[in-house]
């Protein structure tokens, strides 16, 4: 990584692993270990919010520019030595430490969340860049497990033959369809690539194939591409995922750049158009997270919590 982005992430309270990896803390991390606020994967999926651990193997390599993306957009013009599944997992696990060392002096800290925050358990595999591109997916997960990690793995769906070549899946897939057509998608998401909405949806297609828990969510932005449900029910008809997940844009970071205040939809938004998608796709509305601004749609008999068994098993 070149130095002077080393130095912009960091300032910006990344930790670079490697070349090319990188950790984060995110918000609700730092909420569970002060205030015992979770975030809604683990009132969803029952993950423990002080023990997830964010990262990407990718930096700084997207084949996306989304208008309403947060995150640095960089260079397309990237070299890149290739680093060690295992280095990075282990790279991650030290780095989560060293951020989450200094809440230890808040008088606010619960020690013993904090205590097992240093241990994590699980990995939420995007933050930024786009996963899919390091070319050696399937072992990082594969690392990730052997030490005891769920998985969640978060993919913009344009390439599809690096997830069906997959091993080990993720304990839960999430594939961003964040937009209803092919003319929304090339405006908002503004891809580098020629064919990504046909890539696309060779994955949806692909989907119900893939042995492992899977979540369509739709990233949805006032103005642009909130309403549509009837064409983003029949997208999801396609993927056919365990759970549908809409969740409301937030107006931070470099999105500030391209959108305004106005493009973030409110609760009632995202509950409007989670009950029209529950009415067309039959999926029953599971839960909400009104400070995160997403609702969660569940297909019937799928179990919810990933510590739960599943009905069909004893």
């Amino acid at each position: 990584m070149d130095e002077s982005l080393r130095r912009m992430f960091e300032k910006q309270g990344y930790a670079i692993v490697g070349n090319h990896s990188a950790v984060k803390t995110c918000h609700w991390l730092k909420e569970s270990i002060m205030r015992g606020r979770v975030c809604y994967k683990q009132s969803f999926f029952g993950i423990m919010s002080h023990r997830c651990l964010q990262m990407t193997p990718v930096a700084n390599m997207c084949n996306h520019a989304c208008r309403y993306c947060w995150r640095y957009q960089g260079s397309d013009d990237i070299q890149v030595e290739w680093d060690d599944p295992a280095a990075i997992v282990e790279g991650t696990i030290e780095a989560q430490r060293r951020l989450v060392s200094g809440f230890k002096g808040d008088e606010r800290c619960d020690l013993r969340v904090w205590k097992e925050a240093r241990e994590p358990n699980q990995v939420a595999i995007s933050l930024t860049g786009e996963p899919t591109m390091y070319p050696h997916l399937g072992e990082l997960i594969g690392e990730y497990h052997s030490r005891g990690f769920t998985t969640f793995l978060v993919t913009n769906g344009t390439f599809p033959d690096v997830l069906e070549r997959l091993d080990p899946l993720p304990t839960q897939l999430y594939i961003s369809i964040d937009a209803p057509n092919e003319s929304i998608y090339r405006r908002l998401c503004r891809p580098k690539i020629s064919d990504g909405w046909e890539r696309l949806m060779r994955t949806l297609e692909l989907l119900p194939s893939l042995d492992t828990r899977t979540v369509a969510r739709h990233t949805l932005v006032k103005g642009e591409n909130l309403g549509f449900e009837r064409q983003y029910a029949e997208l999801d008809a396609i993927a056919d995922p365990d759970f549908i997940e809409p969740k409301g844009y937030v107006f931070v970071g470099y999105s500030r750049e391209r959108m305004s205040m106005d493009n973030m939809p409110s609760m009632d938004d995202i509950r409007s158009f989670a009950g029209r998608m529950s009415e067309l796709t039959g999926y029953g509305i599971a839960g909400e997270s009104p400070p995160s601004r997403v609702v969660l749609l569940k297909k019937d008999g799928v179990t919810l919590r990933i510590d739960e068994t599943p009905a069909n098993e004893t």
